[in-house]
């Protein structure tokens, strides 16, 4: 981010007490918070002052949380969101991920951890602001196997003549698949390297995003995104 500005947050939950102390340790690590306690505030207050990054319950007094998030990706807005929940079910997990998060904290929680996961998840939004992890710059830097192509400069991926519109974590899941092509990659490299830390072996994570990625970048042959049983994902050329 550019050294003036200053990252936004937007809190969404019903309990004061939760607002008032991550927004608290929020501001603590140098963020700007802003608070909200129904999913309809945040839509609104996200519409007039788009934040960074969202800190979202699921469990909101009018609509929850998975609904907020839907409706975001419904009116185009893509800013990362962490879900702050006391659901801890992996279907949970992966419904909120799958759905278009891109994280998922569970209560109760540290709040140095959730200051930590803000922070990856803004260095994500970042990267798909200028398509280069803060590096901004006119070279054509693509990646590409057959025609599955990720535009790192522009931050968008077409497969074929069609445009694909990827979530900040698909692209990141994307792009490292690509970076790796050819080559399996495990679930838990794939953890490790796109949400920085593992989800004690729920690789339904994995798993749901992989096949969310396929029926935006691979639903027509040839398949070029390849399941290894027992090892992990290997994105390679069409034989």
């Amino acid at each position: 981010m550019p050294a003036a500005a200053t990252p936004r947050v937007l809190v969404v939950d019903d309990e004061e007490n939760i607002t008032y102390l991550v927004a608290s340790a929020l501001r603590l690590a140098g963020f700007e918070a802003t608070t909200a306690d129904t999913g309809t505030t945040a839509l609104t207050a996200q519409e007039r002052a788009p934040a960074d990054v969202i800190v979202l319950d699921v469990m909101l007094p009018d609509v929850d949380g998975f609904e907020v998030l839907r409706r975001l990706r419904a009116r185009g807005d893509h800013t990362p969101v962490v879900f702050l929940t006391a659901r801890s079910d992996t279907a949970d997990r992966v419904r909120g991920l799958t759905a278009g998060g891109d994280d998922y904290v569970v209560k109760p929680f540290a709040l140095e951890e959730l200051v930590a996961r803000v922070q990856v998840a803004l260095r994500r939004g970042i990267r798909g602001t200028d398509g280069a992890g803060g590096r901004g710059g006119t070279t054509d830097r693509r990646l590409r196997v057959h025609d599955l192509v990720l535009d790192e400069d522009q931050h968008r991926v077409w497969r074929g003549e069609s445009e694909a519109f990827l979530t900040p974590t698909e692209y990141t899941l994307l792009r490292y698949l690509l970076v790796n092509a050819g080559r399996v990659v495990s679930r838990a490299q794939i953890l490790d390297h796109v949400w920085n830390y593992d989800f004690a072996g729920e690789s339904a994570i994995v798993e749901s995003f992989v096949s969310t990625l396929r029926k935006k970048v691979d639903a027509k042959p040839p398949r070029l995104i390849h399941t290894v049983r027992g090892v992990g994902y290997a994105v390679r050329e069409p034989s």
